[in-house]
């Protein structure tokens, strides 16, 4: 007899394979002599539309919502191209697996389905629609290397254990489905009548607009607000340093005329004694592990090119191709139970570093920590050491193989002196120094601290004085959100807990947030695919139909951070059987009944959606705004008389068998020229060459050079 393991994907299924030898690749699935390992494609099943369980509803109606189904239905997930028809590899494959779950020599099912919420319902809906006779266990793996795929099998559990898990994955697509499906159909209806225009609602993705709205609104409504600032020039045995006036725990002024009067008696150059000195070593702990989260903040803040969407994409291959551990988890600590086997990928990773020496494996509860781990432990490589990767993926390899080897390094330290100075009329300024005394961790990626030097002082020195300058300032607007800080926020939903720690906040929320670690990335792709955000380089900021939508969708509740913060929370509490199913998903069906009549009885506004271009560069003619149009990259300044236009049919290029693109534009108006792959010349050879545009000397308009160098 056989066990039959579906995997999740045809990937994970090949390191399953692996780790059992001598399989025979079938169609769809593989096999030896004791199992046959098949597999998904993600979600193969979807839920009914609407029009499934009553086909008069084909069309979008008033009348028919709110529109909450007493049994829910699946169906093989719909083709991309035709909605109406399914998708033909889904149910290829689905037929499949019931052919092998009906063979008479199987009597044991495992499903190998991702360790979460989203990976549970996977593998449980397609047993609720095939309705095995055989008994489901669960494998639960963090990694997919070889030995932990043998050592899984040996200790599976009784599916059944992880019906709280599947419940809560159950739950969320339930209440998405029934909130998105009912509340896009009335705000549509309602809001974009005679358009085209589809206004998408859903539970995360309000909150996350509204969050980037805010931040917009703050951005546009300040008012800066100016203050002054008493600066003093000092001087040590040659060694010059600043220092700024104090009273009363402040150094800043909102009336000029206070810092004027309390300097109009003082006669520079002067002196000043030193009333006060303290120095202290200062400890500086490497970053945690990383979460899902913090890997998505760190890489795209760091390195161009990077969305959330893409790094959760290239660290799940890693993960597929055995060289990480579970991406999609929420914790920054390991559990104890790993101590063994990470000791082993540490003294493995770091063979042959300049700074092997001072890598020193440790337990402490900083890194090991079962208490602070949800579900899967923080992201670290496993002992399977990659030798050919992508450049994107060897950039998140080596972040989180970085993060890992800073645990075990020296603590980072440096000495820090404050100083305080004293007038002869009383008035006190303070300086500060700070110098790097041990660099530890941060040598893993070479992190340089600037030191703020200052010269040696003691209690009852004196000093010369030999300026006193007031200076001017302005309050500052608070930055546009980037994936980073956006990032931070749906984590935490907004709570700020500025005295503690970033393990203590995470601990407190823990589950308190918008969306999870495996989604959040999909949720701010999903605002910028349906117009309701854009990208202003790495910031992130309302388009005006998403401003419109948060200023005139009243269903307020699902704008805010608490309501979204506590549906994830009571997601998270299913999971751990402290919720039942049906009372969270009661809750979501009469939160839908009064959001939908809310909506329906809103005043008629017509929404429609403004597209608006992306700006590729300034114009080096008029210093206009350079956007892309159906025809040509062009100034936006055209009506006024400006002549810098290149025409997506450029005759230069035309007869080299190229086009201009959006990043040859970006390129030449950033560096003056931009390289251009591919040129096709006369005798049919293929060359590369840097293109220059240059506006002629005898008009207004421009023309092309070549250079190849």
């Amino acid at each position: 007899m056989k066990t039959l393991i579906l995997a999740e994907k045809p990937s994970v299924a090949r390191n399953i394979g692996d780790a059992l030898k001598n399989m025979t690749k079938h169609e769809g699935y593989i096999e030896n002599n004791n199992y046959i390992v098949t597999w998904a494609f993600g979600h193969l099943l979807s839920l009914y539309d609407v029009s499934d369980y009553d086909p008069t509803k084909k069309s979008w109606q008033m009348a028919y919502f709110p529109f909450i189904p007493r049994i829910f239905e699946y169906k093989v997930k719909p083709s991309i191209k035709d909605r109406s028809k399914p998708d033909f590899g889904a149910k290829k494959q689905l037929n499949i697996i019931r052919s092998l779950i009906n063979r008479s020599d199987v009597n044991r099912i495992i499903s190998a389905c991702d360790f979460d919420r989203e990976g549970q319902i996977i593998g449980d809906i397609i047993f609720k629609v095939l309705k095995p006779n055989q008994p489901v266990e669960r494998l639960l793996l963090n990694e997919w290397t070889a030995e932990a795929v043998i050592e899984g099998l040996m200790h599976t559990k009784p599916n059944t254990e992880m019906i709280p898990l599947r419940d809560a994955g159950i739950s969320r697509q339930w209440a998405d489905w029934v909130i998105g499906i009912n509340m896009t159909s009335v705000t549509t209806l309602k809001f974009a009548k005679g358009s085209r225009q589809i206004l998408n609602v859903g539970r995360v993705i309000m909150p996350t607009l509204k969050i980037i709205y805010d931040r917009d609104m703050a951005i546009r409504n300040f008012k800066p607000e100016t203050y002054y600032k008493l600066s003093g020039l000092f001087l040590k045995d040659s060694s010059a340093f600043e220092g700024i006036y104090f009273e009363d725990k402040t150094d800043q002024f909102d009336r000029k005329s206070i810092l004027e009067e309390l300097i109009r008696d003082v006669q520079v150059p002067t002196v000043a004694k030193v009333v006060e000195v303290t120095k202290k070593l200062k400890k500086e702990y490497p970053p945690y592990l990383f979460n899902m989260s913090n890997l998505q903040g760190h890489v795209t803040s760091k390195f161009r090119g990077f969305t959330s969407a893409k790094v959760l994409k290239v660290a799940q291959s890693l993960y597929e191709k055995k060289y990480i551990t579970y991406p999609r988890t929420a914790s920054m600590h390991l559990d104890e139970s790993l101590i063994g086997k990470t000791k082993q990928v540490v003294e493995k990773l770091k063979t042959d570093l300049p700074y092997e020496d001072q890598v020193n494996f440790n337990v402490s509860k900083r890194v090991f920590d079962s208490k602070k781990v949800e579900s899967h432990s923080a992201i670290i490589p496993t002992h399977v050491v990659p030798k050919n990767l992508s450049d994107d993926e060897w950039l998140v390899y080596n972040a989180i193989k970085n993060r890992l080897l800073m645990q075990f390094m020296p603590i980072a330290s440096y000495n820090e002196t404050k100083v305080v100075l004293a007038l002869d009329n009383g008035m006190k300024f303070k300086a500060s120094g700070r110098i790097q005394v041990e660099k530890g961790w941060k040598t893993v990626e070479n992190i340089k601290s600037k030191d703020k030097i200052l010269p040696e002082l003691f209690k009852g020195d004196k000093v010369d004085v030999r300026e006193i300058n007031i200076t001017h300032h302005e309050t500052k607007p608070p930055n546009p959100h980037t994936e980073k800080t956006l990032l931070k926020v749906m984590e935490t939903c907004g709570k700020k807990y500025k005295e503690e720690s970033e393990e203590h906040i995470m601990q407190v929320l823990s589950g308190f947030s918008i969306g999870t670690a495996a989604t959040r990335a999909d949720i701010i792709s999903k605002l910028k695919n349906i117009g309701y955000i854009t990208y202003d380089k790495k910031s992130l900021v309302t388009t005006e139909l998403g401003r419109n939508m948060v200023e005139i969708f009243p269903v307020k509740a699902l704008f805010d951070l608490e309501y979204t913060g506590r549906l994830e929370k009571q997601l998270l509490d299913i999971s751990k059987g402290q919720l039942s199913k049906n009372v969270f998903l009661r809750s979501i069906f009469s939160f839908t009944d009064q959001g939908v009549t809310m909506i329906k009885d809103h005043k008629d506004i017509v929404l429609k959606e403004k597209k608006e271009k992306e700006i590729l560069g300034k114009c080096p003619n008029c210093g206009g705004n350079i956007i892309e149009t159906s025809k040509s990259f062009g100034c936006d300044q055209w009506k006024t008389g400006c002549k810098y236009v290149i025409w997506k049919n450029d005759k230069f290029f035309k007869s080299m068998k190229k086009k201009p693109t959006k990043t040859i534009v970006k390129n030449l108006l950033k560096h003056d020229r931009a390289l251009v792959k591919g040129f096709i010349g006369k005798s049919g050879r293929k060359f590369d060459a840097y293109v220059k545009y240059t506006k002629q000397t005898d008009s207004e308009y421009y023309h092309w050079e070549m250079e190849f160098k």
